[in-house]
């Protein structure tokens, strides 16, 4: 890992009902010891655990029924 101090800091956004993004590049380190990468500028990263495509956020999200 580069030195934290010489780097700006990354930035997340967490979205009430929707994913967490974080401003790219990434690396995720999964449950299982998995890393997954992106290199795009900002990923959508899921936290509903619907999406076919965990971690990256599908929108699987906004088919969920409100009660």
């Amino acid at each position: 890992m580069p030195n934290a101090h010489s780097e700006k800091p990354r930035r997340v956004t967490v979205r009430t009902d929707g994913p967490v993004l974080v401003e790219g590049p990434v690396e995720v380190v999964l449950e299982d010891g998995t890393v997954v990468s992106s290199d795009r500028f900002c990923v959508a990263l899921c936290t509903c655990r619907r999406s076919l495509r965990f971690p990256w956020c599908d929108t699987s999200h906004r088919r969920r029924t409100r009660g």
